[in-house]
């Protein structure tokens, strides 16, 4: 089986800048409003001096000391609470998503991921199945589900989190589509239904969190549980017509034990790519935000 190492990084968005890294910190402008919140793998200096920082930034995202994963907002010029951005790309996927401002610093999107939403609208358009059916775990405000159901496919969108189910409502509906199923659950347990009532998908799009709680309380821990999952979706994924696509964000992963992961798991795996995703900023720093392997059938 051959694979293509990659590194990918989104193409020009009039809604989205990265304009500077470094300090821990990342400068990200989303429309017409400028964000400043922390980023661990952004170890070295900005470019630009912290006076430009603060003179552009609408708000800035200051951690907690006694909890680093959650905090406080500070406003410095005026921008409303939520707002919306567009994305569109030459192939016809056009979307809008709704952002706001949160107490663990994210504000609904993650825009490293619009590489991932490219391969989706590519891959479903020409799959051989009229409507493939695709289920997207771990699924958060749901732009590769509204991605994958404008190409065409039956998806089914799974979150353990209430509120971000409904925030994935509202970019579906904002985006002018419909009929996506969604599920609040646990994402291992749902699998494993799935898998014993025999139920198969075209597609499987799974972005696990390194650590994470079901809806019941039930414990995620990526390193611990993601092999589990993956023999599971080999159970679920259709053998003929199929697509996956895993993406992870943890500082001590690689791409290649996302290989290892697959390549141990699934049979037949064609039309292999891996490596990074990474967001380019105005100062031409790259910037790592996780790693991806995909495969598909057609």
């Amino acid at each position: 089986m051959s694979e293509s190492i990659l590194s990918l990084c989104p193409g020009p968005w009039n809604d989205y800048e990265l304009i500077d890294t470094g300090g821990f910190e990342k400068l990200e402008r989303f429309g017409q409003f400028i964000l400043s919140r922390p980023e661990p793998q952004a170890i070295w200096d900005k470019t630009l001096p912290e006076s430009e920082w603060r003179n552009l930034a609408h708000a800035h995202f200051a951690k907690e000391k006694s909890n680093p994963e959650k905090g406080n907002w500070e406003q410095l010029k005026k921008m409303p609470h939520n707002w919306a951005i567009e994305y569109s790309n030459p192939d016809g996927l056009n979307l809008k998503l709704n952002l706001a401002q949160t107490s663990f610093k994210h504000i609904g999107l993650f825009p490293e991921q619009a590489v991932n939403w490219d391969y989706l609208y590519r891959t479903i358009k020409r799959s051989p199945v009229a409507k493939p059916k695709v289920l997207n775990l771990f699924a958060y405000t749901g732009a590769s589900s509204v991605a994958a159901k404008a190409a065409g496919a039956d998806v089914t969108h799974l979150d353990s989190v209430k509120q971000v189910v409904t925030w994935s409502r509202h970019n579906m509906e904002s985006s002018g589509q419909t009929d996506i199923r969604w599920m609040v659950d646990d994402a291992m347990k749902f699998i494993k239904r799935e898998a014993r009532r025999g139920n198969k998908y075209n597609g499987i799009i799974l972005d696990p969190p390194a650590y994470g709680r079901g809806p019941d309380g039930e414990k995620w821990v990526l390193e611990e549980q993601i092999n589990e999952m993956l023999k599971v979706c080999a159970e679920i994924l259709d053998p003929k017509d199929h697509f996956l696509l895993l993406n992870m964000y943890s500082l001590s992963f690689s791409s290649l034990i996302a290989a290892n992961l697959i390549n141990t798991t699934f049979k037949n795996v064609q039309n292999a790519e891996h490596g990074e995703l990474y967001l380019q900023d105005n100062q031409n720093k790259k910037l790592p935000l996780g790693i991806f392997f995909r495969f598909s059938s057609f």
